[in-house]
C-alpha cells in the first residue's frame, strides 16, 4: 500500500457554530489529500490524460477537533476495479492519536477529453500499491 500523509493545524476558519471542525471542512480535506496523493504519484502525462471524479463519500465522524489541534491526515487506495477505485482517508488527532474521521470514497476514472469512464490501467494501479 503506497499511502500519503500530511499534518494540518485547525484554524478559526475551519470551525462551525459549536467551535468544532465543520463537517464540510472534513469533506474538503478528504478531497484535498486525495488530489495531492494523485499529483504526487502520477506522472504529468497520466494527469493530462485522465481525471478522477467522486461517486460517493461514506464518512464516519468519531471525535471532534477544535482550534489549534494538529490533525494527521492519511490516505491509501483500498481497491480498484474497472473504472472505479475506493480510497480510504483517516484523520487522527496529532497528539492523542484518537481517530477523528474515517472516510471511504468511491472515485471513477474519466478520460480528460471525453469525460467518459475508462478502465484503470495497470500502470496507475501500480503507483498506488
Amino acid at each position: 500500500m503506497n499511502g500519503f500523509k500530511k499534518e494540518i493545524i485547525v484554524s478559526a476558519d475551519d470551525l462551525d457554530d459549536l467551535n468544532h471542525v465543520n463537517n464540510v471542512r472534513y469533506v474538503q480535506w478528504i478531497q484535498d489529500i486525495s488530489k495531492e496523493h494523485w499529483q504526487a504519484k502520477a506522472s504529468s502525462q497520466m494527469q493530462e490524460e485522465v481525471i478522477w471524479v467522486v461517486l460517493s463519500h461514506h464518512i464516519e465522524y468519531k471525535n471532534a477537533a477544535v482550534l489549534n489541534d494538529p490533525i494527521i491526515i492519511s490516505t491509501f487506495i483500498e481497491s480498484s476495479s474497472g473504472a472505479k477505485s475506493v480510497r480510504i482517508v483517516e484523520m487522527h488527532h496529532g497528539i492523542s492519536k484518537k481517530l477523528l474521521v474515517h472516510a471511504s470514497t468511491e472515485w471513477v476514472l474519466l478520460n480528460s477529453e471525453s469525460y467518459r469512464p475508462v478502465r484503470i490501467p495497470e500502470e496507475i494501479k501500480e503507483i498506488f500499491l
